[in-house]
């Protein structure tokens, strides 16, 4: 028999993040939403003290730093993937934007506990950073980057230019994708730790956007800029053959691997927001629902809250077991995708109804639909559009290459 309830110290934990997003994140929404492009929300930075200091830190199930199945020796484990899919959901439950803009919770912190040797996670896991990784030419097709990363000494020297980066104005550090050597594709990506401040990087622009305005999304370039050897995430080598080549892309794809399901998982806690907002008002007004209704006896507002509760939990359990199969070791690439991609789609989908449903309440800033309807258009597009993502999983299904199906 299948389990679907979480265990109960990743339910502790939820528990727990699910008070911290109603009390410390929800009430700033409308602030900071309405601030956009102003400076770091002051009370993030005590917000995330509270959010480090929490009692379950540390613990398999609590913040990232799980152990393995295979460490453990365990048939099955649930360690820290599980634990930031469950943790964002929460968070982004409270709001998305500011859940982006929590230091030392940025998307190139999963970049290093991706990609990253152990002494450089101990050095640098904990910083506030973002990634970089699109560019003017290069979108959803991340093997097409220009940017070029060059050792010269015992430093490396990046040229380039990378766009729409989430936290890239406020974050301390990011994690920059660069080739090694242009003619050799993607076998020669490797991802860089640049330090903010670092002479040649300049951040040109700061989007002004359709939601998650709490969050900033930046413009950066890179002209001559240094940083030492060791920034170098992970292996430095490109690999001498053909196989060995995709076996090292692969590696760095593992980011997605791992971001995927988290950016999935906000959608999954923008939903149950709206959803949750939408029960309330309608209970304002002396609508409630019964579950036990046989289908032909329901309303047609009933039949759609209802196919909208299915949609949602089809994707939740989506992106619980792509984080089941990472911290299981189990390759994950096609799960991470599918939950990104139904995830994705289902969170604008709930939000965009859930206005429809409450009419005027919905589309006013009275309340916070019309802000969940704006946030959720961006978590279907970032890390990878629909058309990627079923990208990918067409090629997992059928064994074709990048190059067989593109």
């Amino acid at each position: 028999m299948i389990n679907l309830e979480l265990p109960k110290k990743i339910e502790d934990t939820r528990a727990l993040l699910r008070q911290f997003a109603e009390g410390g994140l929800r009430p700033l929404s409308r602030k900071y939403d309405l601030a956009e492009q102003k400076e770091m929300p002051e009370e993030l930075y005590e917000l995330a003290k509270l959010l480090r200091a929490r009692p379950d830190r540390g613990r398999d199930a609590g913040t990232g730093t799980g152990t393995s199945a295979v460490e453990s020796g365990s048939a099955n484990v649930n360690g820290s993937n599980m634990s930031m899919v469950v943790s964002s959901a929460e968070l982004c439950w409270g709001d998305v934007g500011l859940f982006l803009a929590l230091p030392s919770i940025g998307l190139g912190n999963a970049a290093v506990s991706a990609v990253a040797t152990e002494e450089q996670k101990a050095e640098w896991g904990e910083l506030f950073a973002a990634m970089a990784i699109t560019e003017p030419g290069a979108g959803s097709d991340s093997a097409a980057i220009k940017t070029t990363a060059v050792l010269d000494g015992d430093e490396w020297v990046l040229n380039g230019e990378k766009i729409f980066v989430t936290d890239g104005y406020r974050s301390k550090q990011v994690v920059v994708w660069a080739s090694l050597d242009l003619k050799l594709g993607k076998a020669a990506i490797k991802s860089f730790l640049v330090p903010k401040g670092t002479p040649g990087m300049t951040v040109t622009r700061v989007e002004h956007k359709l939601g998650i305005r709490a969050s900033d999304t930046a413009q950066i370039v890179f002209e001559n800029c240094r940083v030492p050897k060791a920034n170098i995430l992970g292996n430095p080598e490109i690999a001498e053959t053909a196989e060995a080549r995709k076996k090292a892309f692969g590696g760095v794809m593992q980011t997605f691997d791992n971001t995927r399901p988290m950016v999935a998982a906000q959608a999954v806690g923008l939903a149950r927001a709206a959803l949750d907002l939408t029960l309330e008002l309608l209970g304002e007004q002396g609508i409630e629902l019964d579950y036990d209704k046989g289908y032909h006896q329901m309303s047609a507002l009933e039949n759609d809250l209802y196919e909208l509760e299915a949609e949602y939990e089809s994707a939740r359990l989506l992106v619980l077991k792509a984080a089941w199969m990472a911290d299981n070791k189990q390759p994950n690439s096609k799960n991470a995708s599918m939950s990104k991609a139904k995830a994705g789609r289902m969170g604008n989908q709930v939000a965009l109804k859930c206005v429809e449903i409450c009419g005027q309440l919905g589309y006013s800033k009275t309340h916070l639909l019309e802000k969940f309807a704006r946030d959720s258009k961006i978590i279907d597009i970032y890390e990878g559009t629909q058309q990627i993502q079923q990208l990918i999983v067409a090629r997992q299904v059928l064994g074709k290459s990048s190059s067989e199906l593109k």
